[in-house]
């Protein structure tokens, strides 16, 4: 059974329902673009008025902490949610009822696929280096993140290996943490093809330009913002995400991966436009003509090598006698 399309909003409806008609209707109703609408507005009057040192933060701070506990029991137990979620889909329709998220699977496999060596290729291409020599410069880090489906468990390393590539200090200090907030290439393509996914399924009928309007607010979110009420995809329900809620775990790797390679070119593109990258070492390190030692063993031995100058016992001054003091005045 599918559910019922709804009218579709145009983009003029869809601006002005972003403001909400009232705060606590917005929350809920469970309206994610009027929930972030209202917060942008109270973060800048709390930063206004001024930010931390208000009595306000305590207790907005106090209250997420609460409620990012919360969470974390609910994430403990849904794997049970998933477990139950696919079981009762098999049970209920069948084995064959796998193949549309199968699909689903390899189609965003290969999309993401064709996003690194398609367009992230031709980026490295345009700022002179190769794609797969980047691919194989990093090829620790994937194995990581493959492994770990999370790529900010190889933060330190993706930035002690920008800056042996050439790119300054600064510039990757800057771009990398800021990538896994705003830089998030898998995560943008995942999102899209799921809201799409469960469009199809919920039997919603999307127009163009409701698709280009979803990958753009994706693209400026990527909180998946479009997969709930009130977005410009109609009237997508919550309760669809339960349809990939049990293979998400398998695109997890290939939406943790695309994200990772994609803030490391950020990286060296960022640094190039700034005029911080060293092109010359970049192609020797890319080239595996420079050294291939471990770097983070090469930055331990830098920082215990600038501590022992520190702390190195200074030449002591050879004692003047009072004589000698006398004649040199």
């Amino acid at each position: 059974m599918y559910a019922t399309a709804e009218k579709p909003q145009s983009t003029l409806d869809f601006l002005f329902h972003i403001i909400p008609s009232s705060v606590v209707g917005a929350f809920a109703q469970g309206d994610i673009l009027q929930v972030l609408f209202f917060s942008i507005i109270f973060g800048f009057a709390l930063q206004f008025l001024g930010g931390s040192r208000h009595p306000v933060y305590e207790l907005i701070k106090k209250g997420s902490d609460i409620l990012f506990l919360m969470i974390n029991w609910i994430m403990k137990v849904a794997p049970i949610g998933a477990f139950g979620a696919m079981a009762f889909t098999i049970g209920k329709y069948g084995i064959h009822s796998l193949l549309p998220l199968g699909k689903l699977m390899l189609v965003f496999y290969a999309t993401c696929l064709f996003f690194v060596l398609g367009i992230l290729g031709a980026i490295c291409r345009f700022n002179g280096f190769s794609i797969l020599r980047y691919l194989a410069y990093i090829k620790e880090e994937l194995l990581i993140v493959l492994g770990t489906s999370s790529s900010e468990a190889v933060l330190p390393q993706m930035i002690t290996k920008m800056q042996k590539a050439g790119v300054s200090r600064s510039v990757t200090g800057l771009v990398i943490p800021t990538g896994y907030s705003f830089n998030l290439d898998g995560t943008a393509i995942y999102l899209t093809m799921a809201a799409v996914f469960i469009a199809q399924a919920c039997d919603i009928q999307m127009t163009f330009t409701q698709q280009a309007t979803l990958l753009t607010v994706l693209l400026l979110t990527s909180k998946g913002a479009a997969g709930v009420s009130g977005s410009a995809v109609g009237d997508i329900p919550v309760a669809g995400l339960a349809l990939i809620l049990g293979v998400d775990r398998f695109m997890s790797e290939a939406r943790s991966i695309t994200n990772m390679i994609g803030n490391g070119i950020a990286c060296v593109v960022v640094g190039r436009w700034v005029g911080e990258l060293n092109k010359e070492q970049l192609t020797d390190t890319l080239s595996k003509k420079g050294k291939d030692v471990n770097l983070l063993d090469e930055l331990e031995d830098e920082i215990e090598s600038e501590i022992g100058d520190v702390l190195s016992p200074q030449q002591a001054l050879a004692p003047i006698s009072i004589k000698e003091s006398a004649e040199q005045s």
